[in-house]
């Protein structure tokens, strides 16, 4: 008798198979490919995706299909034109179908997207939402590996199984948990935020307004009139979530992590995160190198 697939396995045979697939059928995006299509063929009502590798900036793009995206290890960014959000370990993004976005994966990253066509989630809204991911939601979306999007056939067991996945997601959307950096349709602003998250390690007010040439009262008035935060709160924030998803990577240390998010002091970095997170760096990160356990049913 064969023993059954282990959820390891399942995630190393589904990178393997699905690193090539991604350059051939453009899941790794260019600024040509908008709208991406990730079912061949017949198109199955629902599946998986596993992305695994190095660090990745997917660009601007959406999809035909619902999309709920989760890191298994490490963190993704996932800015939309409502919110830059930042998904650390236990939360994922529900990414409803047709909506822009883009995605930044931190360096050793493994991300499972499970896709889901709108007729099996018609009340999905059209927002972009932070979850918590409990151990129930874990383990399914680790089991959708055994579905992947690109399949040629509709099985009934994967149908109960992702029917029954969409409602574990709807009792998770009544929970949302939020994570994000405002976004500001002033360009301006928009190129002032872009230039702070760029340059976290050193950025001061100064170099911000240098870079758009603007004065720095002039800085601070358009910060808070556009998104009703100063610049100083928006660059402590920016710094607290670059800061979190370093720590989710494996082998950052925390003093390589403070310097990179602007921290000459360690204890001065140990007490912003805290105060922002709720717990300390060495404590966020073994929750990051150690994710909720498979096999866990929900209590």
């Amino acid at each position: 008798m064969t023993a059954p697939a282990t959820p390891d396995r399942i995630l190393a045979d589904s990178a393997d198979r699905n690193l090539a697939a991604a350059v051939e059928r453009g899941f790794i995006y260019s600024p040509n490919n908008d709208r991406v299509e990730l079912r061949q063929g017949l198109h199955v009502h629902a599946g998986s995706f596993l992305w695994e590798g190095s660090a990745l900036v997917t660009g601007w793009h959406s999809h035909d299909v619902h999309q709920i995206e989760y890191a298994v290890g490490g963190a993704v960014e996932v800015e939309t034109a409502a919110g830059h959000h930042l998904l650390p370990p236990h939360q994922a993004a529900w990414i409803p179908a047709g909506l822009r976005h883009q995605a930044r994966m931190s360096p050793s990253v493994k991300t499972i997207s499970v896709m889901f066509d709108p007729e099996l989630m018609p009340d999905a809204g059209r927002r972009a939402r932070i979850l918590a991911v409990s151990p129930l939601l874990r383990e399914m979306v680790i089991h959708s590996l055994r579905w992947p999007v690109d399949r040629t056939d509709n099985d009934e067991v994967a149908a109960r199984f992702f029917r029954a996945m969409c409602d574990v997601i709807r009792e998770s959307m009544e929970h949302e948990t939020p994570l994000s950096l405002p976004v500001s349709d002033d360009p301006l602003v928009a190129n002032a935020m872009a230039y702070t998250r760029e340059n976290l390690a050193v950025v001061t007010v100064t170099d911000v307004s240098r870079a758009i040439a603007v004065s720095e009262r002039t800085l601070r008035r358009m910060f808070q009139d556009s998104v009703g935060m100063s610049w100083r709160t928006y660059v402590f924030n920016a710094r607290m979530h670059r800061a979190m998803a370093l720590l989710a990577s494996p082998g950052q240390t925390i003093q390589e992590t403070a310097a990179a998010v602007g921290f000459e002091n360690l204890s001065a970095f140990t007490r912003a995160f805290t105060q922002f997170a709720g717990q300390t760096p060495s404590a966020f990160r073994r929750g990051a190198s150690m994710p909720a356990p498979v096999g866990v049913g929900a209590g």
